[in-house]
């Protein structure tokens, strides 16, 4: 295992690095140094033909609690009362977000403890979600006079309308259970099978072809912003492509064969 300054952990298992967040006294809240830190590390794991799929994890007691409240709050003392460093912040925040979801390789949240507002949102942006069956999720930003809105973009868009506004609106704890009922995670196991759990689906998502699954996760999120019948026309041409492509022809080939494929690499 290495560390990035301390914050950021990475260990590879195989084909799937384990990226884990290393504050756990702070709960691993989301402070710049983290969030630039993590947004490497996904930069790198991009470009790493060895990494197939990436968990993300948190040591200590919690996921991740969210931003770091002590560090915004120290700069309202700033001459402009902290909002250069809160835009940078959200944006920063942002970004990050939305490097998970454009990562050419699926990302996977191992879930123990809370994970709670930008947490939240950490783990709605990833790709699947495992966690414990003692995790809680929230986004209580309306208990302090801060809506959650940036958690909100993912959050919305994982959960049924009404379901992430209660969550919103309440800003209460929701269990494990229920957070899968919703859609938030895939699947609840035992706290001490969390990161074992992600990591075997990164296993098995790593056994697929690369290119695949690349071209599957980009047409995922492209189609599901588009109207229905825009939808079905990119997912039309995505599907000639990916037909073309020597992964489908050797897989097909294999499938009427009655082989095991041979992926290219």
């Amino acid at each position: 295992m290495t560390s990035e300054d301390d914050i950021l952990l990475s260990d590879d298992q195989g084909a799937v690095r384990i990226l884990t967040l290393n504050r756990p006294k702070a709960r691993n809240c989301l402070s710049m140094e983290l969030m630039t830190a993590l947004s490497g590390a996904l930069a790198r794991a991009a470009t790493d033909d060895a990494v197939r799929a990436v968990v993300l994890a948190g040591a200590g007691p919690a996921f991740s609690s969210g931003h770091d409240l002590k560090e915004l709050t120290a700069r309202r003392n700033d001459p402009d009362r902290g909002r250069a460093f809160y835009d940078e912040t959200m944006r920063t925040c942002s970004d990050l977000m939305l490097s998970i979801v454009r990562l050419p390789k699926p990302v996977i949240a191992a879930v123990t403890g809370i994970a709670t507002a930008a947490g939240c949102q950490l783990v709605a942006s990833c790709d699947l979600a495992v966690a414990a069956t003692d995790a809680r999720f929230a986004t209580p930003g309306v208990n302090i006079g801060l809506f959650c809105s940036t958690p909100m973009v993912a959050l919305s868009r994982n959960l049924s309308r009404k379901a992430a506004m209660e969550m919103l609106l309440l800003g209460d704890m929701v269990g494990a259970e229920d957070a899968c009922r919703l859609g938030l995670v895939n699947r609840v196991v035992a706290p001490d099978r969390v990161v074992n759990g992600a990591t075997e689906l990164g296993r098995k998502i790593a056994s697929k072809p690369a290119r695949t699954l690349k071209i599957g996760k980009e047409a995922f999120y492209r189609q599901a912003e588009m109207p229905l019948d825009e939808a079905y026309a990119y997912a039309a041409e995505v599907m000639v492509e990916n037909m073309l492509d020597a992964e489908a022809e050797e897989g097909i080939g294999a499938f009427l064969d009655k082989r095991e494929p041979q992926w290219p690499r």
